[in-house]
C-alpha cells in the first residue's frame, strides 16, 4: 500500500529550545525531513543570545508517524523540546461551537422585551398562530443534527459520546457555509422506536432535522417513520449527500471521457446507507446498468443473506468485485481501503472513471493507476476532484428553510447535483476539475436556489 501523505488532521505544534547558532534550526528541518513529516509555520516565540525558543508546526501521517517525527527531534544533538502540541486535539478543545445571544441586554427595558413580561405576549401570539414560530423563534434557521453514534465516520459504533466531535463539526459548516445554526443531538439509545420518538418530541424546536452516521439499515427506517410524521426536511446526509456530490461530479466526469450515464456500466462496492443513495440517485437519473458488490462480492439474485434494500439492486450477475468490474466504465467506492487492484482498473472498458471514496484511505490510492484511469476521485481534500458532502448539504438546507418546504424529494437532489456540475463550465471541465472547491462561495447560492425551484415546482413550498 502507498504510504498516506502528511496531512493537518495530524499535526503537530513542536515548542523548541535551539542554541542561538548558524545552522542550526536546519538540524531540525533535516530531521522532520528524514522521517517523512511535512514541516509548516515556524515562529520565533523568545530570543536571547544564547537560545532561540520556536513553535514548529509539522504534519505527519497517522499518529506511529508523529511519534518517529518527535522521537527524530529529540535525537538532535543540543535541541531541547519543551513540548508537543496536537493541534487537532487543541482544536476541539472546550468544543467547536456555542450559542451566542443576537440581542444585548444592558437595560431593564431591553429585559422586560427579550424576557418576561414582554415574551407572554410572544407566546401568546404563536398559541393563537402557530405559523408565526417560523418568524418569531429561532425554528426558521435552525437544524438538529442527530445521531445515535453508531456509524461514526468510518470508525463504527463510538456512541454518541464518542459521536460529538463529528456533530459539533458538522455544526460549524452549516454555519460557516450556509449561516444555518445547527446543534448535535447525540441520543443514548440505538432503538428504532425510541430514535423516531425522541425526534418527533423534539422537533417543535427545529426547522429541519439532518440524520447522521446512524448504521445501515436501521437508518432507512428512521428516515422513513420520521419523514412521514413530520412536516419538516429530514435529510440523511450519510445517504443523500454522498450520492449528489457523486452525481454531480459523475455528470462532469463523463463529460471528460465523452460517455453517455444510460450507455455506460457502474459498479458500486459498498451496499450500506452511501452506496443505496448513490445507486437510487442514480437510476433515476438515467443510469440503466449498475452492479452493487458488498463484502462478499456482487448482489445477486441467487443470494439469501441479502437484505431489502441490498434485494432492491440485486442483479443476474455473480462472483466477486473483481468479475464485477470486468469492462465497467464507472467504478464507485464507499466501501474499504484497498479493495480494489490496479489490474482490476486496467480490466474496465477504455477511459475508466473511478471514484475511491473510502475515508481516509480509499479503495485504491490514486497514484496506482494515474496511468489507468481517464479520472479519478476520492474523499480526501489532498487530491484533486474530493467528493464532498459540504458541496451539497448546507445548500440543500439554506433553500429548504427558506421556502419552508416541508419535505425532500429526488426531483430536488437531482436539481442540485445539477446546480453544482453547472459551477464547472465546459472550458473548465478537465480530469482533474469535476467539482467546484467547498469554499466557492456560488455553491451553497447555487444549490439553495435549485432546491427551491423544485420545491415550489412540487407544490411542497410554503412561502
Amino acid at each position: 500500500m502507498v504510504e498516506l501523505t502528511p496531512n493537518p488532521s495530524y499535526s503537530l505544534t513542536l515548542r523548541c529550545q535551539i542554541p542561538n547558532q548558524s545552522g542550526m534550526l536546519a538540524h531540525i528541518v533535516n530531521a522532520v525531513a528524514a522521517v517523512g513529516g511535512s514541516l509548516g509555520q515556524i515562529d520565533l516565540i523568545e530570543q536571547t543570545h544564547k537560545v532561540a525558543i520556536r513553535e514548529i508546526t509539522v504534519n505527519a501521517s497517522s499518529t506511529e508517524h508523529a511519534d518517529k517525527i518527535v522521537d527524530a527531534i529529540k535525537a538532535v544533538p543540543n535541541i531541547h523540546l519543551i513540548d508537543v502540541y496536537d493541534r487537532t486535539f487543541n482544536l476541539h478543545r472546550g468544543g467547536k461551537i456555542r450559542i451566542d445571544s443576537k440581542l444585548s441586554l444592558k437595560r431593564q427595558d431591553d429585559l422586560a422585551m427579550a424576557y418576561t413580561p414582554g415574551v407572554g405576549r410572544v407566546c401568546r401570539a404563536i398559541a393563537e398562530d402557530p405559523d408565526l414560530v417560523y418568524t418569531l423563534t429561532i425554528k426558521s434557521n435552525t437544524v438538529a443534527i442527530v445521531t445515535d453514534g453508531s456509524a461514526v465516520l468510518g470508525l463504527g459504533n463510538l456512541g454518541p459520546e464518542a459521536a460529538m466531535p463529528v456533530m459539533e463539526g458538522k455544526a460549524m459548516l452549516f454555519k460557516e457555509f450556509a449561516g444555518v445554526d445547527a446543534f448535535p443531538v447525540c441520543l443514548d439509545t440505538q432503538d428504532v422506536d425510541e430514535i423516531v420518538e425522541t425526534v418527533c418530541r423534539i422537533a417543535p424546536v427545529f426547522g429541519g432535522v439532518n440524520l447522521e452516521d446512524i448504521a445501515a439499515p436501521r437508518c432507512f427506517e428512521i428516515e422513513k417513520r420520521l419523514r412521514e410524521r413530520l412536516d419538516i426536511p429530514v435529510f440523511h446526509d450519510d445517504q443523500h449527500g454522498t450520492a449528489i456530490v457523486t452525481l454531480a461530479a459523475l455528470f462532469n466526469a463523463l463529460r471528460v471521457v465523452d460517455k453517455e450515464l444510460a450507455d455506460t456500466k457502474i459498479v458500486i462496492n459498498g451496499a450500506g446507507a452511501a452506496g443505496v443513495a448513490i445507486a437510487r440517485l442514480l437510476l433515476e437519473a438515467g443510469s440503466t446498468h449498475t452492479v452493487m458488490c458488498d463484502s462478499k462480492g456482487i448482489i445477486s439474485k441467487s443470494r439469501t443473506d441479502i437484505n431489502d434494500q441490498k434485494r432492491e439492486f440485486a442483479s443476474d450477475d455473480t462472483g466477486l468485485l473483481v468479475d464485477a468490474v470486468r469492462d465497467a466504465d464507472i467504478f464507485i467506492g464507499v466501501s474499504a481501503p484497498g479493495v480494489l487492484t490496479r489490474e482490476m482498473v486496467q480490466s474496465m472498458a477504455p477511459k475508466p472513471i473511478v471514484m475511491a471514496m473510502a475515508n481516509p484511505i480509499p479503495e485504491i490510492q490514486p497514484e496506482l493507476i494515474q496511468r489507468d484511469a481517464a479520472v479519478i476521485a476520492t474523499g480526501r481534500s489532498d487530491y484533486p476532484n474530493q467528493i464532498n458532502n459540504v458541496l451539497a448539504f448546507p445548500g440543500i438546507f439554506r433553500g429548504a428553510l427558506d421556502c419552508r418546504a416541508v419535505d425532500l424529494t429526488t426531483n430536488m437532489y437531482l436539481e442540485a447535483a445539477s446546480a453544482i456540475a453547472s459551477l464547472i463550465s465546459p472550458t473548465q471541465v478537465a480530469a482533474d476539475n469535476i467539482v467546484p472547491s467547498v469554499f466557492d462561495e456560488r455553491v451553497v447560492v447555487a444549490v439553495a436556489a435549485a432546491v427551491q425551484r423544485a420545491a415550489r415546482q412540487e407544490g411542497i413550498a410554503r412561502c
